[in-house]
């Protein structure tokens, strides 16, 4: 499987890798297993995650990013799973920020015309085709991000308490893989953090280059409260 690259020509899946972040303790899931390590299916919810990226590009670089203290807990993990992708683990930081500034040192011998996707590590329902859009389309602008229309009604809250209704039609929301050219997203996490950071395009378009929207899918929810283990285990007995 080749991306095609308007500066460089076809790219090689080689030279297509993702960074997967996952740093949470899972406070809002409760119990004292984090998220990315509960088990949906009897497998782990950051294996789930692997293997939808693993399915999408099997030659595709992996990047695990985790807390120090939680390397030594994953690895005993997947070793009495099958089937693990290979990837390579990077300590995570004290952000989400220099979680991702860690993934990426660990390709730093891709140059700058590879493309990079940054993943959230409890989003293990991503489909193939919403990481190959990203893939495409960060191939030809360099920044890409996958996003889903708003279904519910939204009312925005002013500050004497009150509410409104707003137009959803002029809103989306944002899921990952967020995918870019590595050159552009290295420059970008050079920049000094600032809590305004919430995600990788944030990041991105401090440095005022633009952001292209593709189509994510509704599926790719990120795990984050005990509903969310409900909804996921009914997504793997489809």
């Amino acid at each position: 499987m080749t991306t095609v690259c308007s500066a460089c020509g076809p790219l090689p899946t080689e030279r297509r890798a993702a960074v997967v972040v996952a740093g949470g303790r899972g406070l809002r899931m409760g119990g004292d297993v984090p998220k990315q390590f509960r088990l949906v299916g009897e497998r782990p919810v950051l294996l789930r995650t692997l293997d939808a990226l693993h399915a999408y590009a099997a030659a595709m670089r992996l990047v695990v990013v985790l807390p120090a203290d939680q390397h030594a807990y994953w690895q005993s993990l997947v070793a009495t799973c099958a089937n693990v992708p290979p990837h390579a683990l990077a300590v995570g930081g004290a952000t989400r920020f220099h979680s991702v500034a860690s993934g990426l040192a660990a390709l730093d011998d891709l140059d700058d015309h590879a493309l990079v996707a940054v993943h959230d590590g409890v989003r293990p329902f991503v489909s193939a085709e919403a990481i190959g859009r990203t893939f495409a389309q960060a191939a030809l602008s360099g920044a890409a991000v996958p996003v889903v229309p708003v279904v519910e009604t939204l009312r925005r809250l002013s500050p004497d308490g009150g509410s409104r209704t707003v137009g959803r039609d002029s809103y989306r929301l944002v899921q990952t893989p967020q995918t870019f050219r590595l050159g552009l997203l290295r420059r970008a996490y050079a920049q000094p953090y600032v809590e305004a950071f919430t995600d990788d395009a944030s990041v991105v378009e401090a440095l005022g280059h633009a952001v292209s929207l593709v189509d994510g899918n509704r599926e790719n929810v990120k795990l984050t409260t005990p509903f969310d283990l409900v909804v996921a285990e009914a997504f793997v007995k489809v």
